[in-house]
């Protein structure tokens, strides 16, 4: 992993696109709370952004830590950057870092591929069964939910079938509640996807 205040490369690329406005933070769910001209600003940098970095700028940010993980991811699902697909796959299976997981998820529902939804199917199939570990498998489900959703897939199906790996996810899993429904997490890759398409609209 690289780090930004030992690198100056990276540094820069952290300075130009990670930082500002503490946009890092603001990536994800607290973006949609967001209101009037700050929205309309936000919406705007970051489709800009998503246009100019270049792909060797977002391969750097996604060596970094989690802050640089999460602002590539989103600016590879604004400018839907596909050949960044297995990277983000990868990543996501190694669950490296923290705070991540649920940018690596919304970029590929964004592409929305049958492989998209293969390498969320991945990932649950790997951390469902880990109920010891709170990483982002509600967000992964409501993600691969979004494509079955799209593609009339079926590859959510397989998990979600009584006594499947979901509800035994949810058993096994003390920081869960046994009334957690998937289709929270669709409503909130739905609404995060929108957003997506609303940036790519606005170059």
């Amino acid at each position: 992993m690289r780090h930004a205040h030992e690198d100056p490369e990276l540094l820069a690329v952290v300075r130009r696109y990670v930082t500002p406005e503490r946009r890092y933070l603001k990536l994800g769910g607290p973006m949609l709370g967001l209101q009037g001209p700050e929205y309309d600003r936000f919406v705007r940098r970051l489709s800009e952004d998503a246009g100019a970095i270049t792909a060797e700028e977002i391969a750097a940010l996604l060596e970094g830590g989690w802050r640089e993980r999460r602002t590539a991811a989103w600016l590879i699902a604004v400018s839907q950057r596909t050949e960044f697909r297995e990277r983000l796959g990868g990543l996501l299976l190694a669950s490296e870092v923290c705070c991540v997981g649920l940018a690596y998820c919304v970029a590929l529902a964004s592409f929305g591929t049958p492989r998209d939804a293969g390498l969320l199917a991945a990932y649950l199939d790997r951390y469902l069964r880990r109920p010891d570990l709170a990483y982002d498998q509600t967000v992964a489900m409501g993600a691969l939910l979004y494509i079955d959703l799209n593609l009339r897939g079926d590859q959510a199906a397989r998990f979600l079938v009584p006594g499947g790996l979901w509800q035994q996810w949810l058993e096994g899993a003390s920081h869960m509640q046994l009334t957690t429904a998937p289709v929270t997490y669709l409503s909130l890759i739905r609404r995060l996807c929108a957003f997506v398409d609303e940036c790519a609209d606005a170059t």
